[in-house]
């Protein structure tokens, strides 16, 4: 109990989004404040990730990892499936933090090592490869992101940001632009506030040559994100043609 105590106020600043002040408090921590080295190690691998201070993160990460895990998440399951405590969700959060940091950090085998560990634990893979396919997208290798997202859609076909995603992607690639607006009608209705999802069909209305609904929906898009360069740049495009 006095363990977690002493790390009551970072994890409330923690809790409340102030990323920089739960960092500061965290490390500011003398030896003998009675906190555990893991779960000290846990919430400063937790607040670098959140500040995208990704060298940093892995420090930490990795030793939670270390602490709890060996070599694999489902090592202390039955049938492949991590047992549900409290230490394995911290397991499979860190290992899946991990797999998304070594991914766009240019670390593809740690990547591809922590995400078959992922895998075997029965963790959400749909999350999990919607993640990895938008790192292969950032990367410029469309083939690779349509496979995770198709992956993803495999796990859970309701998953808005696979669907949203897969819809972006075969759009850009003016790949099946029918099946692309099904996909993003359907994150859509799944998710009616989300910019991303209004930007993406936005985007494929605008592919199929349908610019006075591009405009539109990249419209209500730009309303909710105003800052975001990719919105702006297609409403841009939306607005030339559509004059």
């Amino acid at each position: 109990m006095a363990e977690q105590d002493a790390l009551e106020e970072g994890i409330s600043l923690y809790n409340r989004m102030n990323y920089t002040g739960a960092l500061s408090f965290f490390l500011s921590l003398p030896p003998d404040s009675g906190a555990d080295p893991v779960d000290l190690a846990y919430y400063l691998g937790l607040c670098y990730a959140k500040l995208k201070r990704y060298d940093d993160a892995m420090i930490y990460l990795e030793q939670v990892v270390t602490a709890f895990g060996g070599d694999s998440a489902a090592e202390n399951g039955q049938g492949g499936t991590a047992k549900k405590t409290p230490e394995n969700d911290r397991l499979l959060q860190c290992r899946y933090l991990l797999a998304i940091i070594y991914s766009m950090t240019g670390r593809q085998q740690l990547a591809d090592f922590e995400l078959n560990n992922l895998m075997k634990s029965g963790y959400k893979t749909a999350s999990l490869y919607a993640s990895f396919a938008y790192s292969a997208w950032e990367k410029g290798d469309s083939a690779t992101c349509i496979s995770y997202y198709e992956k993803a859609l495999e796990a859970d076909e309701n998953n808005p940001t696979a669907l949203n995603g897969l819809g972006y992607v075969l759009a850009s690639q003016n790949k099946d632009l029918a099946k692309a607006l099904s996909y993003c009608k359907k994150a859509l209705s799944l998710a009616p506030d989300s910019a991303a999802c209004l930007d993406s069909i936005g985007w494929v209305y605008y592919k199929m040559g349908l610019y006075s609904q591009a405009r539109k929906y990249l419209e209500q898009a730009k309303s909710r994100d105003s800052q975001n360069e990719v919105i702006s740049k297609h409403l841009y495009e939306a607005e030339q043609v559509d004059q």
